[in-house]
């Protein structure tokens, strides 16, 4: 059914609640992988570059906000990779699962109020609207 799923990760908890539906979805079929996608966004990065030590140190920093989430991936015992974009949420999450063909795109709800995503707009309804597959965003 879905072989490849795409679990767009910013680390929060409703990231964590998106894992849970990605890992229950997964299950369904045995050979299927979760691609974890973890963006940093562009504005941020120039920020986090700066202050860095090192792009060792970078690095952990960026996979530490996500631990959460992969360490309920290790648990649920789910085969699964990861991928660190650096740019806009949006649009990354969209080119890399348009790009990677992958079967199904599981995010979290941001949880915006109706006027923040009125004006800016949430990046779960930007990958909704985009991706050339099914997409399932959890609250």
């Amino acid at each position: 059914m879905y072989k490849h799923i795409l679990l767009a990760s910013d680390g929060s908890e409703n990231a964590v609640r998106a894992a849970k539906e990605a890992v229950k979805i997964a299950s369904c079929t045995p050979d299927s992988i979760i691609e974890v996608v973890y963006v940093v966004d562009f504005d941020k990065a120039k920020s986090d570059v700066l202050h860095s030590n090192s792009s060792i140190a970078l690095e952990i920093e960026r996979r530490k906000k996500n631990s959460k989430v992969l360490q309920f991936l290790n648990e649920a015992n789910v085969k699964y990779k990861t991928s660190i974009l650096i740019g806009n949420p949006g649009p990354e999450i969209v080119k890399f699962a348009n790009e990677h063909q992958v079967d199904l795109v599981v995010i979290g709800s941001r949880g915006l109020n109706s006027l923040q995503e009125m004006i800016l707009g949430s990046v779960s309804h930007k990958v909704m609207k985009r991706v050339n597959c099914p997409a399932l965003i959890v609250k």
